[in-house]
């Protein structure tokens, strides 16, 4: 069957595929509103919602990648704007980096080391091994260390995706069980184990959550891109 999307000139595919990602995320942010559930997060609801469109429309997932490689490239300096709350908590960040840094380390290396136990007890293959190693950073960074240590990226940003919403939905279980006294406590946990899902949950909780949050993600993607490969030798 003649497929109408992917024949369509390339510009004006970049531009309704483009278009109706962002649509398609507005409607994901408009419901999670309205109904505030881990599985309406726009993280976890926006992909759903673009791969029935895709699968619709009969096109084809590369033809859609290509025409919204535009969006990924946008992680990066997503990223970067967390410098923003960072700055403007840069006292109590001076004041508690010892306890920061124990806790990115230890929680960097539980990621790497449960992933790469976990698959190999399952006994996946050496390239889904390695494309789940990154799967606790964000996006930007995960990508890259997998394409570094022979993982494939585009496999990886699944991961980070899962590893997100299931990071931020357990992490309002463990608050409403064991409610942390420190706001920098509550905000270091989402940004270790559930990388940019776990700091847009932390900053509706709090400023400083948000902040602590943004950093502790920030820092332990700079980390895992050095620690990884230097754990890959010991493996």
């Amino acid at each position: 069957m003649s497929n109408f999307a992917d024949n369509m000139p390339i510009l004006l595919k970049v531009l309704a595929w483009s278009a109706l990602t962002i649509a398609l995320y507005l409607l994901s942010k408009r419901i999670y509103r309205r109904f505030p559930h881990w599985w309406t997060m726009p993280i976890a609801l926006t992909p759903v919602l673009v791969g029935l469109a895709v699968l619709l429309l009969h096109n084809s997932y590369q033809s859609y990648l290509s025409s919204t490689h535009w969006l990924v490239m946008l992680l990066g300096p997503a990223t970067v704007a967390f410098a923003v709350p960072i700055y403007e908590q840069r006292t109590l960040i001076a004041r508690h980096w010892p306890v920061l840094l124990v806790g990115m380390i230890a929680g960097s290396l539980t990621s790497i080391l449960t992933s790469w136990g976990l698959a190999s007890l399952l006994g996946l293959d050496s390239a889904l091994r390695l494309s789940l190693l990154p799967r606790s950073i964000s996006t930007p960074f995960a990508m890259e260390v997998s394409g570094d240590i022979g993982g494939a990226p585009n496999l990886t940003a699944v991961f980070v995706v899962i590893t997100g919403i299931a990071g931020a939905a357990m992490g309002d279980m463990i608050l409403a069980r064991m409610p942390f006294v420190s706001a920098m406590a509550r905000g270091a946990m989402f940004g270790v184990a559930a990388h940019g899902a776990g700091t847009a949950r932390a900053h509706q909780i709090g400023a400083t959550e948000g902040a602590i949050s943004g950093l502790v993600m920030v820092l332990v993607g700079v980390m895992n891109v050095l620690l990884t490969p230097v754990i890959l030798l010991v493996l």
